[in-house]
């Protein structure tokens, strides 16, 4: 890649390949705890009481040491109270915030791209402590139990306390992770008949469980406003199989003329699991006018939009409506290279976050069985083709032939790699680009089309059942 200043791409894929100093070294820590929750804490045993002391040195030299040596030591006696819980999982989070912001580092050298100020949060209302303090004490439980000896008496305890958190806004947060974490570990019950525990993804739910049920820790920053010209980069579509979330990147130039940042706008629904694919648009497009602007390729124009601290646009259609016709592609060009990344709240520092917009271009395509690579100036970087939905004219063969790129960089499984949005190739010898948002709005390609009927189909007869039993 060719610097910004030169009118080329703007990232330095040379940065990217160079080792992150003592990013093992904290990654090994957090896994060594991550083990001992599999076996829990009820009945420690040696090798737990190993790999407490781990996380215990991963954090000596900082505020915590103190507490986490503490808590460390309680813990491999098997007598951890709930402080001493609350300890473990700060460290951890600590780690994974400090791997977070050397990631970060890296990027912002190889993008050139300022980063925004962290804003300090307003001390919040008061929320209800004893049901913060009685999800503490459920995690706690499942502390003790470890994910091989969770079963459903265990899970079902967290039953009543998210029952009762759910209706009070402040606690809408943590009471959400509760809910679902507390799913995912009933459908996997019992712990001891599992063939793979995933050690990692539990342990994160785990330990920011523990933290958002700390009275104050999910405030944040009041929001703002945002009135200028939102400019669409492309868009991240996520399926599961009981929702779906579309995240637009944009770059967004304030009315007022100051500075150009990043940002997102999301909207997620809840869906049945045969609406898939293309079907997803419909479920997703009447909560938000951007998706069709995307389609279109248009900017908008806000006014007070509200916007958080990290970039989160509150979307609201009163305060847009469409504008020019914007391409993603001279936006990528021209307004990206300047525009400032936005600040990453304190509990979201977690290497799975990261999703940086870049653009590339000037690169050869490697393949090889299932893995692509894009190489730059000699330096390869892996592109994240599974990534790219079914939901769009994008695919991972257009990719393959691309020569410039529209991405998220993201960090996975210990190296950096870039989620295609948005590719420019040749078609019948004519310059075509590909966007995976390109069927938000609607579509007239054949492929489309019958996605959606079929979406439509399987929405009414859902519908109609809903209606009949609703009538018994």
């Amino acid at each position: 890649m060719v610097p910004a200043d030169q009118g080329g791409g703007v990232m330095r894929a040379d940065l990217l390949s160079d080792p992150v100093a003592g990013l093992d070294e904290a990654l090994a820590a957090v896994d060594a705890f991550d083990q001992v929750l599999v076996a829990g804490l009820l009945r420690p045993q040696p090798a737990q009481a190993a790999g407490l002391t781990e996380l215990a040195h991963a954090v000596a030299g900082t505020p915590l040491a103190a507490r986490v040596s503490e808590a460390a030591a309680k813990a491999a006696a098997g007598a951890a109270g709930e402080d001493h819980f609350v300890a473990l999982a700060a460290a951890r989070t600590a780690l994974l915030g400090s791997v977070h912001d050397a990631l970060m580092t890296r990027v912002t050298e190889a993008t050139g791209r300022p980063r925004g100020e962290e804003n300090v949060p307003a001390t919040g209302g008061r929320q209800a402590a004893n049901l913060l303090a009685a999800a503490r004490a459920w995690l706690c439980d499942l502390a003790r139990a470890g994910w091989r000896g969770i079963d459903h008496e265990v899970v079902s305890g967290a039953a009543q306390v998210v029952s009762a958190m759910l209706p009070d806004p402040s606690l809408r947060r943590p009471a959400t992770l509760l809910d679902g974490f507390a799913a995912e570990l009933a459908a996997s019950c019992p712990g001891s008949a599992l063939e793979r525990i995933p050690a990692r993804r539990w342990g994160d739910l785990w330990s920011r469980g523990m933290l958002l049920t700390l009275p104050g820790a999910a405030d944040a920053p009041a929001p703002g406003t945002a009135t200028g010209r939102l400019l669409p980069l492309g868009v991240d579509l996520q399926e599961h199989a009981t929702a779906a979330q579309a995240q637009v990147h944009a770059v967004f130039e304030p009315a007022d003329g100051s500075a150009p940042g990043l940002v997102r706008a999301t909207v997620s629904v809840p869906k049945p699991d045969t609406v898939v694919g293309a079907g997803l648009w419909q479920l997703l497009r009447p909560h938000m006018s951007l998706l069709a602007a995307v389609g279109e390729g248009r900017s908008m124009e806000l006014s007070d939009m509200p916007v958080t601290a990290e970039g989160d646009l509150i979307w609201s259609d009163e305060h847009a409506r469409p504008s020019e016709p914007a391409d993603a592609f001279t936006t990528a060009r021209v307004a990206l290279p300047t525009a400032t990344d936005p600040a990453t709240a304190p509990l979201d520092r977690h290497p799975t976050r990261i999703a940086v917009p870049v653009f590339l271009e000037g690169y050869a395509v490697q393949k090889e069985d299932e893995t692509m690579t894009f190489t730059v100036a000699g330096h390869p970087l892996a592109v994240d083709t599974d990534r790219v939905p079914t939901a769009g004219p994008l695919t991972p063969e257009a990719v393959a032939t691309s020569n410039a790129c529209i991405g998220l960089l993201r960090w996975d499984a210990g190296t950096y790699r870039v989620q295609p949005l948005a590719v420019e190739t040749t078609v019948r010898k004519k310059p075509v680009a590909l966007h995976a948002g390109a069927w938000a709005g609607g579509t007239t390609d054949k492929v489309g089309v019958k996605a959606e009927k079929a979406a439509t189909d399987a929405v009414a007869v859902l519908r109609e059942r809903a209606g009949r039993l609703l009538r018994k």
